[in-house]
């Protein structure tokens, strides 16, 4: 069940986000506002893609005052009205590097020369709709600690059930029906199919499994491998485009081995 590591390209992008965290809050509520919206109920019970934003955006810890506003957002009239539309930039950076963006905007032309400036200045170029798109795969993700907070000072941690066993976790995983999995040093990643992405966390969480956040992604089919100068290029451009605010994810085909992660992090 175990594939080639992916940990490492999302450990990067989750510590970049995580330095800009008032600006990746504004973008997790923009994305609970579009699927509450779109999704035309305000309960997450009954709105599968809302319900799937407020698991990602529980992994960032974004408060859940800010969510609530933002799914208040959704349903607001005049000023307070939500008028964002998905779209997604596809392009391909320095080596070659296949980059898939997507956005939620309100200004499609004010978006789209963002997008194409950071390309351009970057040495990489945008392309067509589908022109990198097959190169990727759509899959849920669920990060799953491997010990969790007691409340007990004496003992302040605990196994997380079958999570502090690799073979049990292994079995849990596939009774839960998740796809793989991958050591992700203190908790685990889960991957499942786009659309059993809750239902898998649902049925750990009902095994006795906590979990602590899940989302849609995408996967490189393929990763390419590059050297550490072309990836600290292909990186100045993954950074760029997510320092835009109407960027929300920005995926790349780029193979982040061990000593391309320690360059990246020096």
């Amino acid at each position: 069940m175990s594939g080639h590591s992916k940990w490492a390209t999302t450990k990067h992008r989750k510590a970049a986000q995580d330095a800009k965290r008032s600006a990746l809050f504004s973008k997790l509520s923009r994305i609970i506002t579009v699927a509450a919206k779109e999704g035309g109920d305000p309960n997450p019970e009954n709105n599968a893609s809302l319900a799937a934003a407020i698991e990602k955006a529980k992994g960032y810890s974004l408060p859940k005052d800010k969510i609530k506003t933002a799914i208040d957002k959704a349903f607001g009239s005049g000023k307070d009205a939500a008028n964002y539309e998905e779209v997604v930039y596809e392009g391909y950076g320095p080596a070659g590097i296949a980059v898939y963006c997507e956005a939620l905007t309100d200004n499609r032309n004010r978006t789209a020369a963002d997008v194409r400036s950071a390309f351009s200045h970057a040495g990489g170029s945008l392309g067509t709709s589908g022109s990198v798109a097959f190169q990727f795969e759509r899959k849920g993700q669920i990060m799953v600690p491997k010990e969790v907070e007691t409340g007990d000072k004496k003992n302040p941690v605990k196994p997380n059930g079958a999570a502090a066993d690799e073979e049990e976790f292994m079995l849990a995983v596939a009774e839960a029906g998740g796809d793989d999995y991958e050591d992700a040093e203190d908790e685990w990643i889960i991957y499942t199919g786009p659309t059993d992405l809750m239902a898998v966390k649902k049925a750990l969480e009902e095994a006795g499994t906590e979990t602590k956040g899940a989302e849609l992604t995408m996967i490189p089919t393929t990763p390419t491998q590059v050297s550490v100068s072309d990836a600290k290029k292909v990186m100045r451009l993954v950074d760029k485009l997510e320092e835009l605010e109407d960027l929300q994810n920005v995926y790349h085909t780029m193979d982040i081995t061990d000593e391309i992660a320690e360059a990246l992090d020096e």
